[in-house]
């Protein structure tokens, strides 16, 4: 069964905006896991723009569910918060500091040694590593010579092809999923999924372990509400 984590960024965006502690992101992920969220996910950047290095030590200890930190291991004060809280999972994104979303996996073959490293410290203190990428089985196929868990495979091309043509939208990503799977690795999937693609993902796809979701729920929730939204999510994703 693929479970729903959700990534709480927007909702730190929208505090950060004001100053101030509303809304509260940290009631925010307990509300989301009592709401039936089977993980929250986090993306921490060196500027702090969104969530902030405070708010995962804050969380971390509260949560019941799984706890995924996301982010660009190059910054060493981004590997020791993650050494520091020992999430259950960290997704490995090689985002730059000024891009204003993430937009590319890594490549697995070039990066070896340093991904082979990051997995290895990560790995030593028991916390899953998974490696965010293209849909390439190459790439796939590189991340399990690096020694990672799993790969998450970054959906956005699927998204916007999805409209015009699902089926030719979800073959590379098929393909790199056939692959990991053939490699031993656990599948994760994000980056512009909604409530319009996910069930056509999952089912192609059936054996997606994790989809992490942020800002396309957290839109739908300012119309729907948080819970109910949730609930939408998980339809989908369960949906035959």
């Amino acid at each position: 069964m693929t479970r729903l984590s959700v990534n709480i960024n927007k909702i730190a965006t929208l505090r950060n905006a004001r100053g101030g502690n509303v809304p509260d992101v940290t009631k925010a992920a307990l509300d989301c896991e009592a709401f039936g969220a089977e993980g929250i996910t986090v993306h921490p950047r060196p500027d702090e723009r969104h969530i902030r290095y405070a708010d995962v030590r804050e969380i971390r200890p509260l949560l019941h569910t799984e706890f995924n930190i996301e982010g660009n291991p190059i910054p060493q004060s981004f590997v020791d918060l993650v050494l520091e809280v020992v999430p259950d999972q960290v997704t490995l994104v090689p985002d730059g500091q000024d891009v204003l979303t993430s937009n590319a996996g890594w490549d697995t073959l070039s990066n070896k040694d340093f991904l082979t490293d990051m997995c290895s410290t990560f790995k030593a203190r028991g916390i899953r590593t998974s490696i965010f990428i293209d849909p390439d089985p190459a790439m796939a196929e590189g991340a399990a010579a690096c020694g990672a868990d799993r790969v998450e495979l970054y959906t956005a091309d699927y998204a916007a092809q999805y409209p015009q043509d699902p089926e030719r939208a979800v073959v590379r990503y098929l393909e790199t999923a056939k692959k990991a799977r053939e490699c031993g690795l656990g599948l994760n999937a994000g980056h512009d999924l909604s409530l319009e693609n996910l069930a056509f993902f999952i089912r192609t796809i059936p054996w997606t372990d994790e989809v992490s979701i942020g800002h396309a729920l957290i839109s739908d929730a300012l119309y729907l509400g948080l819970e109910q939204t949730i609930q939408a999510y998980l339809a989908q994703i369960r949906k035959k």
